[in-house]
Formats: structure tokens, C-alpha cells, sequence
């Protein structure tokens, strides 16, 4: 490990994530095989929490966000914990856009917000099922970044990207106890918002 606390492995990322933002298609070349196993963890953390029949299989989300990502010109990756934070975005993209056309196919295109008894519970992520549920969490989510982006952005990190606070507050530039107080304040809003 670094004096920054990195692993080698981290510090080789971040090395290629920056080549291949350089323009280095070698990096990137380099760079799937050390990326691809916590993108494969990411995806199952997303998986987990799809219903029962879902088409849409962990490997291929792993595959569809790895050709989205691929395909980012000029992207500026500040290091891995902010390529993994991407990738976890871009999962969620993934899904909620596939839930929202499974819903606007079974019922015309109307999404059903979670009742007060179905409501999100962020802290057990297996109870977090169903296609609507997902669809009402990205535009609760979506509302929160309105009038706080910060605080839309450390769920989207932590929950759906699956980092610890600490990382959370590195890419967010921030301490980790705003990201605590940000992540208790911002599920507490969420809760309401989902139970309306």
C-alpha cells in the first residue's frame, strides 16, 4: 500500500484510466482485465435488487456499461474511485431505463409510486425488488439533485455504487462526516418523498 493508502493495484488504474483518457487505446487494453471483476461486483449489487424474471442478466449489464463507458469521449477520470462512481451511474441508467420500458409496457406507460407500506428501505437493499420501485427511486433521486446535488449524489454513490463513505467523500471532495450527515438527511427526505 501507498503512503495515500492506495494498493498498487488502485495506483495502476488510476496510471491507465489517465494514459487512456490520453488517448492510449493500449491503456485501455491493459486496463479491462483490472477493472472488470468490481465491475462484475458493482453489477450483481444492482442485480440483486431486480425482480424475479428480470431478462437482463449481470454479466450483459457489466457488458452494456462497458461499451457506454468505452464509448465516453474525452473523459476525464480523476482516478478509479471516480470511474467506478461512472460505471455505477451508468448501471443505474441501464436499469432504470429498462424497468421504466418493461412498466410503460405492461400498463401504458404509467409508473406506480412505492405506498407507505412498500416504501424503500436504503439499509436492506434485498426488499428494494420491483421495476416501479427502482423507476420511483431514480425520479425521487432526480428531484433531491434539483435543490441538493450533493446529497442526490452520495446515495447514487453509496448505494447504488456501493462505496464506503470515505470513498465517497474523496470523489465528492468532502469529509466523511458530511457524507454521513448527508447520507442520513438525504434517506430521511427519500423515505418521505417515496411514502407520498
Amino acid at each position: 500500500m501507498s503512503a495515500s493508502g492506495e494498493t498498487p493495484k488502485s495506483v495502476e488504474i488510476s496510471v491507465l484510466l489517465k494514459a487512456w483518457r490520453g488517448g492510449d487505446q493500449a491503456a485501455l487494453d491493459r486496463l479491462v482485465p483490472l477493472v472488470y471483476a468490481e465491475l462484475h461486483r458493482i453489477a450483481r449489487r444492482h442485480m440483486r435488487n431486480e425482480r424475479a424474471g428480470n431478462t437482463l442478466q449481470t454479466t450483459a449489464l457489466v457488458n452494456q456499461a462497458y461499451l457506454r463507458l468505452v464509448d465516453v469521449k474525452n473523459a476525464d477520470w480523476n482516478d478509479r474511485v471516480h470511474f467506478f462512481a461512472v460505471s455505477a451511474r451508468v448501471m443505474r441508467r441501464i436499469l432504470v431505463d429498462a424497468a421504466r420500458a418493461r412498466a410503460s409496457g405492461k400498463r401504458g406507460g404509467k409508473l406506480k409510486r412505492a405506498s407507505h407500506s412498500t416504501a424503500i428501505n436504503l439499509d436492506e437493499i434485498p426488499a428494494f425488488k420491483r421495476g416501479e420501485e427502482l423507476a420511483a427511486l431514480d425520479d425521487a433521486l432526480n428531484a433531491l439533485a434539483q435543490f441538493d446535488a450533493r446529497k442526490a449524489k452520495v446515495i447514487e454513490l453509496r448505494f447504488f455504487g456501493g462505496l464506503s463513505v470515505e470513498e465517497t467523500a474523496e470523489v465528492l471532495q468532502i469529509s466523511p462526516q458530511s457524507v454521513m450527515r448527508d447520507w442520513k438527511l438525504a434517506k430521511a427526505w427519500l423515505m418521505r418523498e417515496l411514502s407520498q
